[in-house]
């Protein structure tokens, strides 16, 4: 659960008229989505804005329209406590580990995974920064608040008496009773052992029984971990040290492997390759972020020319700041989360001691989320598209240990009208996301409708509506001359024609929670 301290959230809301080119079908003004460009915002909030359909590109966040946009984006989650790796992913899996053990070059790539990297629908284009803000610091920093003319009735637990610093209760994280759909487990569901009755299997109180084999096994794991170290931000990291440690003493022989038994085995001394894993805060930037910056930034060249196609003055050092390192979100590291925070990181591979792959992450109350992912065309045979995306898995189950409420991997969108993007519906269980009432359903019970019709509500309840909907406008809290105030407010003030269905746009789309807590900026 992510804690509080810091600054509001500080949007500005740009709506959503233009069409744009899409990416997928290529149509030319057919991508259509609301847009908000994000001067700051607190996980909690971007957690809030993607459990309604909302991504970030850079610290611009959309929406797409998806009843009117030509290829309608899903947002996906993969139920990352309960993954089960497919043959696809065994064999990607098990061809890394061939590669580093043996220096095995396998050039067959498996006609189940995808060319290209797992997360493509967030593409480096102009159309997040033709909005781009032009709004000085200045204006941004809050002086006071005011609460008069009606915003008495607010409630007392959520004004600030210090409008430099949100009191840590306005990033509690709401449990939302909706918000669970079929399938999903509850944030707080714990499983409760009854103790069994004598004779009737084993006692549960006492350690399992374990054979001579497995403790082997286990103390010449312990031993290679030690030699083995990855770095998260200077400290050991290999993502799963201890998890896959307490992990051989849990699980049963006789259980299917999970991705840690893939992943972290013991590797002969000759080996001819070592990977090492390393996560480094992107915003703001850590200074293992700042020393590999060329680096990393010349292998998302290359990826963009050879993969994408792009010619060599598009991929420049500005565009990859804007679009995979500036970030709005605000670092957090409450003692009760992640060892490594909350807020926007680089997952780095390195091969040997040269970097041949990076995810773009974010880490969230809820979640790990994948934003892009690029890596050295040379590497192509490991189909590290898939395999990164099975590390990152890895990498939120690792959190999970720390974080209890951290237990889903969100892929970005999924998009069924295009072929080429349905691969991420394999990672499974996972559920999409319904784009009218924002509850979550399992894939299983979305594909025949999205078969049907590009567009689906996936909810088949008729009556049931968005729970987190805008209820009272005048609530809605914005940023107008340094000072915070309520829309109702604010509109008495305006001077000029009345920017109502705007702001009741933008209110309706990040929900009633968000537009309370969020501060949206008004020139």
């Amino acid at each position: 659960m992510a804690a509080g301290g810091g600054s509001p959230s500080i949007v500005e809301y740009f709506g959503g008229e233009d069409g744009y080119r899409c990416g997928y079908c290529k149509n030319e003004t057919g991508n259509l989505s609301h847009g908000m460009w994000a001067h700051s915002m607190t996980v909690q909030d971007y957690q809030d804005l993607i459990d309604r359909g909302w991504r970030r590109s850079g610290k611009y966040v959309y929406k797409p329209i998806m009843n009117q946009t030509c290829c309608p984006q899903y947002t996906i989650r993969c139920q990352a406590l309960r993954f089960q790796t497919s043959k696809s992913h065994k064999k990607v899996l098990k061809k890394m580990l061939k590669f580093i053990s043996k220096g095995d070059v396998s050039k067959v790539v498996s006609e189940e995974e995808p060319m290209d990297s797992h997360i493509e629908d967030v593409v480096p284009s102009d159309f997040a920064y033709k909005s781009e803000s032009q709004v000085s610091q200045t204006e941004l920093t809050p002086l006071n608040e005011d609460h008069a003319e009606g915003a008495e009735n607010e409630d007392k637990d959520n004004v600030e008496t210090n409008v430099k610093k949100v009191e840590s209760g306005s990033l509690q994280i709401p449990v939302d009773k909706d918000a669970a759909g079929p399938g999903e487990p509850s944030h707080s569901s714990k499983t409760v052992h009854a103790p069994p009755k004598p004779g009737k299997g084993a006692d549960l109180s006492k350690p399992p029984c374990r054979k001579a084999k497995d403790i082997r096994k286990e103390r010449k794991l312990q031993k290679l971990l030690q030699n083995q170290m990855g770095t998260l931000e200077g400290s050991p990291l290999q993502a799963g040290h201890q998890a896959l440690l307490s992990q051989n003493s849990k699980t049963p022989t006789n259980q299917p492997k999970s991705i840690e038994d893939f992943i972290f085995v013991s590797l002969p001394d000759d080996a001819p390759h070592k990977l090492e894993v390393r996560v480094v805060r992107s915003s703001p930037p850590s200074s293992q972020f700042k020393a590999t910056f060329q680096e990393s930034y010349q292998v998302y060249k290359r990826y963009q020319m050879v993969i994408h196609k792009d010619p060599p003055d598009k991929p420049t050092i500005n565009q990859f700041t804007r679009f995979l390192c500036d970030s709005p979100l605000e670092a957090e590291n409450p003692p009760n989360g992640p060892e490594c925070g909350y807020g926007s990181f680089h997952q780095q591979y390195w091969l040997d001691g040269k970097i041949i792959a990076v995810g773009v992450i974010d880490i969230l109350p809820y979640c790990v989320s994948s934003v892009y992912l690029y890596y050295d065309p040379d590497y192509s045979f490991l189909s590290l598209g898939v395999y990164s995306a099975l590390r990152e898995i890895a990498f939120t189950r690792k959190l999970h240990e720390k974080a209890p409420d951290l237990c889903f991997y969100y892929m970005g969108f999924y998009i069924h009208s295009c072929p080429k993007m349905r691969y991420k519906g394999q990672y499974r269980p996972s559920d999409l996301l319904c784009p009218e009432t924002y509850v979550w359903t399992p894939i299983e019970q979305c594909l025949p409708l999205l078969e049907l019709s590009k567009y689906s509500r996936f909810n088949q309840d008729a009556k049931a509506v968005d729970e987190g909907r805008i209820k009272d406008l005048g609530r809605v809290r914005v940023l107008h001359k340094r000072t915070i105030m309520p829309y109702s407010v604010y509109k008495k003030r305006r001077k000029g024609p009345s920017d109502e269905a705007s702001v009741q746009q933008y209110a309706s789309l990040v929900g009633q929670t968000c537009s309370e807590r969020m501060l949206l900026f008004r020139s």
